[in-house]
């Protein structure tokens, strides 16, 4: 896929269990519009990798800078990069690590992580992954709002365990710049006038998002998962992420 200036890559990439498939619905209707969008499965998340549950989240940042490269995405041309939920972790060492590379960044019901900062750090070491758990406990985690049974249902049959080395490392954060990187927030499990009071209240989930340069926010009330239900409206936050805000 080749890119320009003003019609630059979408990458997107979801959150825990989850593969490029639960991006269909968001693609479809990105597609259907010229947005040259793709999805891509992190390291760790494919099922047929006989080596999945030892992906790191090194990995995974070496997977995104290949599937950037793959589209065309260069500093003189970056990508749009929307990051769902838990790929918050790769997605942020990408940041610090490669800012030139993203012309902006949307966060799904999700954001930027702090330093030093791991999904599990104090997961046992006799845990190799960790599987998605049963409804019940999930909504006690995050909205399951908006999902039918039949959505529900995919998402059991087709998520694959998280794997361990993903959720206890820890990220390293050194580069200022990533601060600097355009940024939208998609707020939809909490409003977004609620998640700016945490993060100017140093909350540790939010604290990143109180240093960001140029933000804007999006309310999209839903549940966790907006890709799967609201895909069109989801399409059309990240498609209008990147003009300029009216202010």
């Amino acid at each position: 896929m080749t890119q320009t200036t003003g019609n630059p890559t979408i990458l997107l990439i979801a959150g825990h269990w989850l593969g490029a498939w639960a991006w269909d619905d968001v693609l479809e209707h990105l597609q259907s519009t010229g947005s040259p969008a793709v999805a891509m499965t992190l390291p760790g998340l494919d099922p047929d990798d006989p080596e999945r549950a030892a992906r790191t989240l090194d990995d995974q940042v070496a997977a995104i800078l290949d599937a950037l490269a793959r589209n065309g995405v260069s500093a003189s041309e970056p990508a749009i990069v929307v990051a769902h939920s838990g790929a918050n972790f790769p997605v942020t060492l990408l940041l610090d690590r490669h800012p030139e590379l993203v012309r902006r960044v949307v966060w799904v019901d999700s954001g930027p992580v702090g330093g030093e900062s791991a999904f599990a750090a104090d997961l046992p070491d006799d845990v190799e992954d960790l599987p998605l758990p049963s409804f019940d406990v999930l909504a006690q985690q995050a909205s399951l709002e908006g999902l039918s049974a039949e959505v529900l249902a995919r998402f059991r049959a087709r998520a694959v365990p998280e794997p361990a080395p993903v959720l206890r490392q820890r990220v390293e954060l050194v580069n200022d710049a990533r601060r600097r990187i355009p940024t939208t927030l998609v707020c939809c499990s909490i409003p977004s006038a609620q998640l700016l009071d945490l993060a100017r209240g140093g909350h540790p989930m939010f604290a990143e998002v109180a240093g960001l340069e140029h933000l804007d926010v999006v309310d999209l009330p839903t549940g966790h998962w907006p890709m799967w239900s609201r895909p069109r409206d989801l399409a059309e936050v990240i498609r209008s992420a990147d003009r300029p805000a009216q202010r």
